[in-house]
């Protein structure tokens, strides 16, 4: 089976993000983390990790973008015991059998992103529209032939128009140095 992991191929992540996800973590989309914010009134790191953010289950931290990756049922059922213990802990999920068929849900959706060749990369653009949240997901891919991605390759994007917004990366570092 495929499932995603977290990857950073620059520091970008551990400054644009209030925390971010470590390299290998194995990752969902993390939208449920937003289900009762305003994404209208989030700012900054927060408004980021809304916008372009996967979620990292062991830490909870974000990460723009992931892997399509080779993972055993051993690894699946250790990735969705490790939400389960966050949505019980962290979440106030009333049991563990409710959020183990929780984070079920959230893997079953992560593995259906990853139908394409290993090695893709995949990232998230999300928005709210009449009052609910959207993604759209693009995966990333080394131009030419399929060899592996190494940090600043040019990639071609498939799926929808990249946004037109910018993100200030130097601001956003300053903005976050006490």
């Amino acid at each position: 089976m495929k499932l995603l992991r977290t990857i950073r191929l620059d520091p970008s992540d551990t400054f644009v993000f209030e925390r971010a996800a470590e390299p290998g973590e194995w990752a969902v989309s993390g939208a449920f983390m937003f289900w009762d914010g305003d994404p209208a009134a989030m700012a900054g790191k927060e408004r980021t990790a809304f916008r372009s953010g996967f979620l990292g289950v062991q830490s909870l931290g974000w990460s723009t973008l992931v892997q399509i990756v080779d993972a055993s049922d051993d690894d699946r059922r250790a990735a969705v015991d490790a939400l389960a213990k966050h949505l019980v802990a962290d979440f106030g999920a009333p049991g563990v059998a409710e959020a183990t068929s929780a984070a079920e849900e959230e893997f079953a959706f992560a593995a259906s992103l990853c139908d394409h060749p290993l090695d893709m990369l995949v990232a998230v653009h999300r928005t709210v529209e009449n009052g609910e949240i959207r993604e759209v997901f693009r995966t990333l891919r080394p131009r030419g032939e399929r060899t592996p991605i190494r940090a600043f390759s040019f990639l071609e994007v498939e799926g929808e128009e990249e946004p037109g917004e910018t993100v200030d990366l130097a601001k956003l570092a300053k903005d976050s140095t006490p």
